[in-house]
């Protein structure tokens, strides 16, 4: 399995090269933005390890570069910048999860391990889920309201998606935290409640009625009232 890491701190490098290898991970490294968007156009790589603050092109910017060409490699971004305004920025860029430094090495790979079995062995099915006048096309990654088309980031897609498959029960932050970014967010971040609250701006904005309702002290139910 390639990982391509993205770092300019070269201790860094060192430390995650060794211990990849060391799991049988083969590894390329890039320390610059440019170096590191060449490698990812060049090389079909497993998994992209990508730093937010490098030289020549910033870590955000590559990671939207690379989703113009690949949508399907996952992403994890390493960064000590851990708000949630920086958690957003790096999912909306297409990251696919954020690991704040500094990190336990066995926490980078159980990151690792559930981005790259997800990431295989998937099936697609042409499909589309439709609840009341909304419907989403899951081939073409579309969601269409009362016939207008509506604009969504990778990560506001699935979190809709994930509602929709589980519309009428009610999904706790956790479920959400879970399901969508496959891992379990630190108790003190609002990520999940950051999402929704731009998800419903977009789906509900200007239509007659409301699909994403707040039940306090659980979660959240996605049904038409």
């Amino acid at each position: 399995m390639q990982i391509l890491i993205v770092e300019d701190e070269p201790k860094v490098v060192a430390f995650l090269k060794e211990g990849l290898e060391e799991h049988g991970y083969t590894i390329s490294v890039a320390y610059d933005g440019q170096m590191g968007e060449r490698l990812a156009a060049r090389e079909n790589f497993n998994l992209i390890i990508l730093d937010v603050i490098i030289p020549h092109i910033s870590g955000i910017e590559l990671c939207r570069r690379i989703r113009k060409s690949n949508e399907s490699v996952p992403i994890l971004m390493l960064t000590a910048l851990g708000t949630t305004d920086d958690k957003v920025q790096g999912f909306d860029a297409g990251a696919d999860d954020y690991l704040v430094k500094p990190f336990e090495f066995k926490e980078l790979l159980a990151r690792i391990k559930a981005l790259t079995k997800r990431s295989t062995g998937v099936v697609h099915h042409s499909s589309t889920l439709s609840i009341a006048d909304l419907e989403i096309d899951l081939d073409r990654k579309l969601a269409i309201r009362d016939g207008i088309k509506i604009e969504l980031t990778a990560k506001e897609f699935s979190l809709l998606e994930y509602f929709m498959r589980n519309a009428g029960r009610v999904v706790s932050r956790a479920d959400i935290s879970e399901k969508v970014w496959d891992i379990n967010f630190d108790t003190g971040t609002n990520v999940v409640d950051v999402y929704v609250n731009i998800l419903r701006k977009k789906i509900e904005k200007g239509f007659s009625s409301k699909l994403i309702h707040t039940r306090i002290g659980m979660g959240y139910i996605f049904e038409e009232q």
